[in-house]
């Protein structure tokens, strides 16, 4: 304000010259010395079934947050949500966390911070097959696993929105792994899909599921992938490169809308 109050004066050349300068000297000596951007945090909690690999899939995603310039805490605990100040000072939530149970106060924390604004993503059961008992906590996410016909097989994942910013560029590809068969919230944004063969339960043949999408919850934006069975499947390039872009979407960086 004192730089544009100064400016303006300076440049219509009125009597007010001495005060401009004075003002436009005031502003330089109150800025601040660092104005570097803030970093960013994220969390990532991790626990639950040790069948989906939950530590070893945090450590594909972690540093790479890191190297985006992330400040990155990994807690083995729920009892993170617990801390109410510090989750609303997130940028983004990273949830490995399936089956399991959450206390009301852990989910209570969790979701007034989303609500708030802080972003959430995740993958696979570490996000959509947590917390079976918890309504709310799957009206926030936008769906919840009930089947995978066949277990693990190979099945196609399609790219139905190629505008977006977390799936633009990519192409359709192929996965060996866990095709989820999910109940889902219809205000879902879908960026991908599979098709069900009907191989492995013929009265579902030819329904098309959603694989990845996003949405709001309150303030907060919300990313999920059903992708992510084992580590070993984000050896797929567009599944590894859908979660970096789903991470950084939710938590609002690198101009991602």
């Amino acid at each position: 304000m004192f730089k544009e109050l100064a400016t303006n004066q300076l440049l219509k050349n009125k009597p007010m010259k001495a005060l401009a300068l004075g003002l436009l000297i005031l502003a330089f000596l109150i800025a601040p010395v660092n104005s570097q951007p803030k970093k960013r945090k994220a969390l990532f909690v991790w626990g639950g079934w040790e069948g989906h690999e939950p530590k070893q899939c945090v450590d594909i995603f972690a540093p790479w947050l890191k190297e985006q310039g992330f400040d990155v805490e990994i807690s083995p605990t729920l009892d993170s949500y617990l801390d109410a100040q510090k989750m609303k000072s997130l940028d983004l939530i990273v949830q490995v966390f399936t089956m399991s149970s959450i206390t009301p106060e852990q989910e209570k924390g969790l979701l007034e911070a989303i609500k708030s604004g802080v972003g959430i993503a995740g993958w696979h059961g570490g996000l959509a097959d947590a917390f079976r008992s918890n309504t709310e906590y799957e009206f926030m996410v936008g769906g919840q696993w009930v089947a995978h016909p066949g277990g693990v097989i190979d099945y196609e994942v399609n790219i139905t929105n190629h505008e977006d910013p977390i799936t633009a560029g990519l192409t359709d590809f192929k996965m060996h792994s866990e095709q989820y068969y999910m109940h889902v919230d219809p205000i879902n944004e879908v960026l991908a899909t599979t098709t069900f063969s009907g191989e492995y339960a013929p009265w579902i043949k030819g329904v098309v599921m959603p694989v990845v999408w996003k949405k709001l919850y309150g303030k907060g934006r919300v990313f999920y992938t059903s992708l992510g069975h084992v580590a070993a499947d984000f050896d797929v390039p567009q599944a590894r490169e859908i979660v970096k872009r789903g991470m950084l979407w939710a938590a609002r960086a690198l101009g991602l809308n």
